[in-house]
This record gives C-alpha cells, sequence and structure tokens, in this order.
C-alpha cells in the first residue's frame, strides 16, 4: 500500500467508541469498572475494555509510582462498536504479554506482536466485534517487513520510538507520526540503518479494520449513532443508571486521591 504520513503528537487516532484498548508498554496501570471488570497490567500486557450499553472505570497509574516516579509508556485506542453490538453486555479482557501471538520475518529482522485480529492466519487473543488487527512490531535496523493485510481493511502505523519508512514509496517517519496507508494487499514498514542511542530498533503499532461506515453522534465519552441515543445514554450516567466503580486503596471516583 502506498501511504501519506501526518504529525500524531499525543495518541492514537480515536475512531469513536463504545469499545477500548489500552496497551501498556512500560510502568504499571491499575483498572477498576462498574461491571466488576479490572486488574493491573504492567510491561508489555494489554487491558481491552468493551464498554457496550455503558460502564464506569478508572484508569490510572498505583500510588506507588506516583510517589516514586519512574516510566510510564502507554497507548490508548478508541474502536467504535457496530450499531447492531452498541447495547451489547459490557465486557474486560486482561491481556498478558506472554499471551500474544509471536511471530518473526524469515530473516530474523522483526519480531511481530499480534494482540488481537489475524495475521496471515495467526490470531491473536483479543476479542473483536468490529474486525480490526493490531500488532506490536518491532524492527531492526535496515530491515524491512511487508506484512500480507486484508484489502477490505484500512490500514495505519503508529511509531513508537525509532525513526524508518512506510509503503512501497517508502516515506520517512519518526515517534510521534502517523502513517495511513492506501488501498492494497500489504503493508511494508522498514527501520533506518541508523536509530538514536536510547532507541535501538524500530517500535511500530500497526493497525486497521473494516470501516464500519454508520452514522456517528458523539459526545465526550459517549458515541452513539443518533443524536437521540446520545442523548438517552448522557440521562443513563446523569442518574447513575451505569453503577458505580469500586473503591481502589488511594483513589476516588474522581482519580487519585488528593487530585
Amino acid at each position: 500500500m502506498p501511504a501519506v504520513t501526518v504529525e500524531n503528537p499525543l495518541t492514537l487516532p480515536r475512531v469513536g467508541a463504545p469499545a477500548d484498548a489500552v496497551a501498556r508498554i512500560d510502568g504499571i496501570f491499575d483498572h477498576q469498572d462498574s461491571n466488576g471488570g479490572g486488574g493491573t497490567i504492567t510491561n508489555g500486557d494489554t487491558q481491552w475494555m468493551t464498554a457496550g450499553s455503558g460502564l464506569l472505570h478508572i484508569e490510572a497509574p498505583p500510588e506507588s509510582l506516583v510517589v516514586s516516579g519512574g516510566l510510564f509508556h502507554g497507548i490508548q485506542l478508541w474502536v467504535n462498536l457496530p450499531a447492531a453490538d452498541k447495547m451489547m453486555a459490557p465486557r474486560y479482557q486482561d491481556i498478558r504479554g506472554g499471551q500474544v501471538r509471536l511471530l518473526t520475518t524469515p530473516d530474523g529482522g522483526a519480531l511481530l506482536r499480534v494482540i488481537a485480529g489475524e495475521l496471515d492466519g495467526h490470531e491473536g487473543p483479543g476479542i473483536t466485534h468490529t474486525p480490526i488487527t493490531l500488532v506490536h512490531a518491532t524492527v531492526a535496523p535496515g530491515a524491512e517487513v511487508t506484512l500480507p493485510w486484508r484489502e477490505d481493511f484500512n490500514g495505519l502505523a503508529y511509531v513508537l520510538a525509532g525513526r524508518g519508512a512506510v509503503g512501497a514509496d517508502r516515506r520517512p517517519v519518526h515517534v510521534g507520526q502517523t502513517a495511513v496507508f492506501g488501498a492494497g494487499s500489504s503493508l511494508t514498514v522498514r527501520a533506518d540503518e541508523q536509530q538514536d542511542s536510547h532507541t535501538p530498533d524500530l517500535e511500530i503499532l500497526l493497525l486497521g479494520g473494516r470501516p464500519i461506515r454508520e452514522p456517528m453522534a458523539h459526545y465526550g465519552p459517549f458515541v452513539m449513532n443518533t443524536r437521540e441515543e446520545l442523548q438517552q445514554a448522557f440521562e443513563d450516567f446523569q442518574k447513575g443508571r451505569l453503577g458505580t466503580v469500586p473503591a481502589v486503596h488511594g483513589m476516588t471516583e474522581q482519580g487519585p486521591a488528593g487530585d
């Protein structure tokens, strides 16, 4: 696929959301929600929360990390649900780094972690309702990888660290940039021969899915198909119909204690 690069200094693009996923690269992160889901994820783990018909949740580093300081590096992705699934029961998935499907290229130049969806017949552990593929790739300096990609999927690449190029025409990308691929049946990524001293490899998130192509109405964290559905969701929240978040040590429903 050809590629176009755009600046994205903060996070991955958010594509609406009654479902979201948080991929934790480094650090520690606590999650609690009003459906009883939650847990603590650390280096390389992923939490996948499907909000569905609605819930409340808290996400934050633990109090000990806030007090001591330390590395905290993660990505949050919001994935829209089709209209037929928007009122499904909420669900929480705790995906450990050791559970992802690990693949490598024939020359050993790239390590691929399939978190969700399918890549060339290899399935990741994440269960999704919108057909998507989510892969974290580590590409060694000078190495190139071309991955098969479903033609009915769009395709994005977000650079977590390092420098390289994407697409058959080798458009340059660096940390904090997103590449949007055009139509085609494969994605190509190449790492520059020289990387920064603190970034030995190109770390890149590859993702895409089948476009839903439905009307969307959103306000804050609420994403529905019509304005009437949006107003109903907001009313459910105001009247407490989404439940309450269980207490977490050092935290309140508004966030970490003391804020």
